[in-house]
């Protein structure tokens, strides 16, 4: 059953992908690609890479639901539904594409692959952030709080009422 269901989530993956160049519209190809790699989040899940997954998941999901609301907001056209040209020189591209997969296709098949030496790792999250970040991951995981408190902090004092909103019941520049 999970080998089916990774199969079914790769097909869908690769069939979302593709429609972010196919359909029309900056929105149809914001949630095409939502939806790719929303499948790929799964499939990390599935093949026990829950770091991996819950990451892709959580991030990009995150990443693209804040590019569409922007997009909304701000594109000329209503909410980015309008039609519109998504690929331009599309013979050039379509040339460039097909060179980089037929070089990264010929890079795989001709690669001489190693053998694996050893057993995988019995936490494989804790082996990859010491791989990633060595003996400095503790620090980073201290500096990625900071550096959030610090955002939501920079929002919350940037607002118009300022810290503790309109307690007095002036606006900012009137006196009280």
């Amino acid at each position: 059953m999970r080998d089916v269901a990774f199969w079914i989530l790769a097909v869908a993956a690769v069939a979302s992908g593709v429609a972010v160049f196919v359909v029309d519209s900056m929105a149809r190809a914001t949630f095409a690609l939502l939806a790719s790699f929303l499948c790929v989040g799964v499939e990390l899940l599935l093949i026990d890479l829950h770091y991996l997954g819950v990451l892709v998941v959580l991030m990009m999901i995150m990443e693209l639901l804040v590019m569409a609301v922007f997009m909304i907001m701000y594109m000329m056209n209503p909410a980015g539904l309008m039609p519109m040209t998504m690929v331009h020189n599309h013979r050039g591209a379509l040339t460039v594409a097909g060179a980089v997969f037929a070089a990264l296709a010929a890079g795989i098949l001709l690669a001489d692959w190693p053998e694996r030496a050893g057993a995988p790792p019995r936490d494989p999250a804790v082996a990859l952030g010491e791989s990633l970040m060595g003996p400095a991951m503790l620090v980073m995981i201290v500096i990625g709080v900071a550096i959030l408190a610090t955002m939501i902090a920079s929002v919350v004092l940037a607002t118009h009422r300022g810290r503790y909103g309109d307690q007095d019941g002036t606006r900012d520049g009137d006196v009280p």
